[in-house]
């Protein structure tokens, strides 16, 4: 059975527990995952102290890179042995294995290592979306 760091009641590290959980079978447009590195991110504190509250009891984590082990019905543009990244909810990426819906996962390239996947895909995106959607930079 998989493991993966959980939450019962928010506060600081100390309130985490590493548990096993089961993960079931993916339902319809999901795909169950075989992480292989986790990002760590300002909004996992904020998770866990309860600054952004969840719903408890909880996982942790926005941010993985991962193998995809088994798909669900409808799935159709991931097979079983891609490798995969991801940077969004549910929260529960500090895990072994869990299930994520299929459209929000990202094929990697073997250009990019799945350690340098799990860190870049949220501050990746938030630099993206300043530089490029807020204040859009310019020259000068």
């Amino acid at each position: 059975m998989p493991y993966a760091i959980r939450i019962n009641q928010t506060g600081g590290p100390d309130v985490m527990r590493w548990e096993s959980v089961e993960v079931s079978k993916p339902g319809a447009g999901q795909v169950r995952l075989r992480q292989t590195a986790i990002g760590l991110n300002y909004i996992d504190v904020y998770h866990r102290s309860g600054l952004y509250p969840v719903e408890l009891p909880s996982g942790l984590g926005l941010e993985a890179a991962a193998v995809v082990e088994e798909i669900g019905s409808g799935v159709s543009d991931l097979k079983p042995g891609d490798r995969v990244a991801y940077a969004s909810g549910p929260v529960g990426a500090y895990a072994e294995e869990r299930l994520m819906p299929a459209d929000r996962l990202i094929k990697l390239p073997d250009a990019i290592s799945d350690q340098q996947a799990a860190a870049m895909m949220l501050q990746g995106m938030t630099a993206q979306y300043l530089l490029r959607r807020t204040y859009r930079v310019k020259a000068g």
